[in-house]
């Protein structure tokens, strides 16, 4: 596997630190279990998102871009942090958000709303709940309305979940292995929030382009499996193939749990609010209500269950997200 080819800006601080989380590991009675803190990678608050804008962003200079348009939920960390890339990069930054609840948008509301506000959106297009809309083709129009003013988008799916996007968790696969190698820790299993798939599908691509059998559980906070898998698995082909990976990545290896979903994404369960409370109370870190609260409840639950046992090593992948937790102080 070969990342080299693929240009790439510089938004993390270096490897993002694994931590074990040792009094939550004592009180499931389970394997050990390790947190890697992406939660507290680079700017605006940090998060997966950076690993994917790395070579997005890279690719949107190349093309000569100056204006980055994505799309995301009203409180979208991936619009968060690919807004805070483009005022890094000194481009404007459009943003296309869709309501999953009748009348939830709020412009003055506080987490990633207030700091789309302060690192300067320069627009902000609201779907209502109500209103059927392809986010596709409202970013396109978006950018049709630029290219008419003589300006250059350049259009991030949602979540920065395409093939050159994914790669950012490819190279992260690598980080792991090397931070395993020289901790002297091998981890039995990873997991990692499953949504738009591009974290998942990287990592599995990654995994599999430097012939490692971690196996990577994906917890559903989008959809149910019917979806999801097809999904991770078409996208983590796509990055083994564009990453120069020549053996197919077996379909079996797509491990995804949905019971943890709930009603939808970014709809509350029990779990996901006893999972935000226990991290923050026994080992100091905040989870987000949507993405690492959810998948945070799913590994509490396996353990408990016994599908993690004693004497494994449970690697945590924190994907951050905790502005959005300031927009839900109601579940707290």
């Amino acid at each position: 596997m070969n990342l080299n080819r693929f240009p790439r800006r510089e938004y993390l601080s270096g490897p993002t630190p694994i931590e074990k989380l040792s009094r939550l590991s004592e009180v499931l009675g389970g394997p050990d279990i390790y947190i890697k803190r992406d939660d507290i990678s680079g700017m605006a608050l940090g998060g997966n998102k950076l690993r994917k804008l790395e070579f997005l962003v890279a690719d949107a200079l190349s093309q000569g871009a100056d204006t980055l348009i994505t799309c995301g939920a009203i409180q979208s960390n991936h619009c968060r942090l690919t807004l805070a890339a483009a005022v890094k990069e000194g481009l404007k930054c459009q943003l296309v958000l869709k309501e999953n609840v009748p009348g939830s948008y709020n412009p003055q509301a506080s987490g990633n709303n207030l700091l789309f506000n302060l690192l300067g959106a320069e627009k902000v297009k609201v779907i209502p709940a109500d209103k059927k809309a392809d986010m596709g083709l409202e970013m396109q129009e978006l950018a049709r309305t630029l290219a008419a003013e003589g300006r250059k988008a350049y259009i991030i799916p949602l979540g920065g979940s395409n093939a050159l996007g994914a790669m950012g968790y490819a190279a992260c696969a690598l980080e792991i292995l090397c931070q395993s190698w020289s901790s002297r820790v091998n981890f039995d299993y990873i997991v990692s929030p499953s949504a738009s798939s591009g974290t998942h599908a990287g990592l599995l691509a990654g995994f599999w382009g430097m012939s490692s059998d971690a196996p990577v559980i994906g917890i559903n906070v989008l959809q149910k499996n019917d979806r999801q898998k097809d999904l991770v698995y078409d996208l983590a082909q796509r990055v083994a193939a564009e990453a120069g990976v020549h053996a197919t990545l077996p379909r079996e290896s797509v491990v995804c749990f949905d019971e943890y979903l709930g009603e939808g994404y970014s709809l509350p369960t029990a779990g996901m609010v006893e999972a935000v409370r226990m991290l923050a109370s026994m080992e100091g870190i905040l989870l987000d209500p949507v993405y690492t609260g959810k998948t945070m409840a799913g590994l509490i639950d396996l353990t408990r269950k016994g599908f993690f046992k004693q004497g494994q090593n449970v690697l945590f992948l924190h994907t951050g997200g905790s502005p959005a937790l300031f927009s839900a102080t109601a579940l707290f």
